[in-house]
């Protein structure tokens, strides 16, 4: 099975840019957006072949995510059912016989680091709900989880370390989901690749430069590692300052 991650940052204008190139030409079985920016009937997709789900914010314009999936789910859930979470539209989940599929835009710390503390919390929520769901059966976890876990999976970490993103509190969080028996796929192949990121300032010609950071993700239950086939970021497709990335099970 192909799966394929992309935080569009606005699909309609990313659709203007080849987003449709690109998801006709890779074919995954399940492709996950994030960061959508629309609300329901602002975008008609013709997917052939799809289901879709939407999970749109409360707020116009801002976050949101979806799915595509040529399998039928067995159940969809939006949101982690608290309330104080699922006002953005940030989770999807599809339960399949043999895993859970989530999709998720992990909330922005943002510039002074005045969502850190909510961040947290999310954090801590989010964990909870991904371990609940792996005690039912493995989950695959793809998304832009707004945080580069090491200094190798950004360009310029020691400028870094209180910006939103690559604080120690956010790096804890993914070093304690990790330790929850959870596998960074790009990481499990990919030990030491270095200057492999998945997002590009907009400033300072930063995607030209490589001046990038690795937040996207696919992250998967422990028993799972066997089954993974391949786990690639693919920096040449361009329509968003985010790159898709892809994991591929046997």
């Amino acid at each position: 099975m192909k799966f394929v991650s992309w935080n569009v940052n606005g699909l309609r204008a990313c659709v203007k840019k080849g987003f449709l190139d690109y998801f006709n030409a890779i074919d995954a079985d399940i492709f996950c957006v994030q960061e959508t920016k629309l609300q329901e009937g602002q975008i008609n997709l013709d997917l052939k072949g799809y289901e879709q789900y939407w999970n749109y914010a409360v707020k116009k314009g801002y976050s949101g995510t979806a799915i595509f999936t040529k399998k039928k789910p067995l159940s969809v859930n939006y949101g982690v059912d608290i309330e104080e979470h699922d006002q953005e539209g940030r989770v999807i989940t599809l339960a399949f016989d043999e895993f859970f599929l989530v999709n998720v835009y992990t909330p922005n710390s943002k510039r002074e680091l005045e969502r850190l503390d909510y961040r947290m919390n999310w954090e801590d929520d989010f964990r909870k709900y991904l371990k609940k769901l792996d005690a039912m059966k493995p989950v695959i976890l793809c998304g832009d989880l707004n945080v580069a876990h090491k200094e190798i999976d950004l360009k310029n970490p020691n400028t870094n370390h209180k910006s939103a993103g690559f604080t120690d509190k956010e790096r804890g969080k993914m070093t304690e989901l990790l330790a929850a028996q959870f596998v960074d796929s790009f990481r499990y192949f990919y030990p030491d690749k270095e200057e492999v990121y998945s997002w590009w300032s907009y400033m300072r010609k930063a995607r030209e430069r490589n001046a990038g950071w690795r937040i996207d993700y696919f992250i998967v239950s422990e028993r799972l590692k066997e089954r993974m086939k391949d786990a690639q970021i693919h920096p040449e497709i361009m329509g968003s300052d985010h790159c898709p990335v892809f994991l591929e099970l046997k």
